[in-house]
């Protein structure tokens, strides 16, 4: 299992890296699409559609509804500027707000989750649509004068998760104590929680010096903190959704890893707001 994780991580970071810098805003887009439907095809189960049909139904619905979104969008470089978009940036922040109260308050809150199939439904939209914006407008902020401006951004967004995720590993397996949410994932610690933000602030300093981007450091620290924390809940929801559907990993698309939703579910999370607080909140990337 591990050579298969390590192997597919070494073909997958290659190819991440090269969608962002060399893929013009459009085709990142389509990417980001794919990505986000297979997502949805995962959705399903959580949902209970446990059929394929119903399943390959959501995702269709999904391809076509940002496939529109992504085509009536005539100018891709001003995607903040667009209401729609900004309406579900705020949905999006808003969702993992509401999430985080659902992670908390676990058990008890599962009576929700299991109320309706059309809610579960919903919570799936707010995951998945608000990430496809969060990625799009990061890609293409500044794109105008600078094609890879945002994609600096974006990659920064994606290292600071994928970074804490490994801090809280490795302080979790070797200092981990105190469990986090025991009832939603028993291996997850409060030391790894600590561990996963020193891992994040070193990336933080490290970026604020030596990216290509203006940089004010102690304000990407702050907003690098809150969304780490996001991103932690974003991992904690997905666990409370399969542990409520009886499922273990979302699917077996990525040897090694389980699916899509396994890879992504962090970031779901930590894009919509680091793309919210950053320029919906805060003073945009002069942060």
């Amino acid at each position: 299992m591990l050579k298969y994780r390590l192997l597919t991580t070494l073909i997958l970071i290659p190819i991440v890296i090269a969608a962002l810098f060399l893929l013009p805003p459009s085709g990142f887009g389509l990417v980001v699409i794919t990505v986000s439907v297979l997502a949805a095809w995962e959705w399903g189960q959580f949902a209970g559609l446990f059929t394929q049909a119903k399943r390959i139904t959501l995702a269709v619905l999904f391809a076509v509804g940002l496939l529109a979104l992504q085509y009536s969008l005539s100018d891709l470089s001003h995607l903040i500027e667009k209401p729609l978009i900004v309406y579900l940036l705020w949905a999006g922040m808003i969702w993992w707000a509401a999430a985080i109260l659902l992670v908390i308050t676990y058990p008890a809150s599962a009576s929700i989750w299991k109320s309706s199939t059309a809610l579960r439904l919903l919570f799936g939209v707010l995951t998945i649509v608000p990430f496809y914006c969060g990625m799009m407008v990061l890609r293409t902020q500044g794109y105008e004068n600078n094609p890879y401006h945002g994609a600096w951004w974006l990659l920064y967004a994606m290292l600071l998760v994928w970074g804490a995720d490994s801090g809280a590993y490795i302080f979790g397996r070797t200092l981990g104590k105190h469990k986090m949410a025991p009832r939603v994932s028993p291996g997850k610690t409060l030391e790894g929680l600590v561990g996963g933000v020193l891992t994040a602030t070193l990336i933080s300093w490290l970026f604020g010096k030596f990216a290509p981007v203006p940089v004010i450091p102690e304000n990407l620290l702050l907003i690098s903190a809150v969304v780490v924390i996001a991103s932690v809940f974003g991992d904690l929801t997905e666990s409370m959704f399969k542990r409520e559907s009886g499922i273990k990993d979302s699917s077996l698309l990525i040897p090694g890893h389980g699916g899509v939703m396994d890879r992504v579910d962090s970031l779901t999370a930590a894009i919509p707001v680091f793309a919210g607080l950053v320029l919906l909140i805060s003073s945009g990337f002069g942060l």
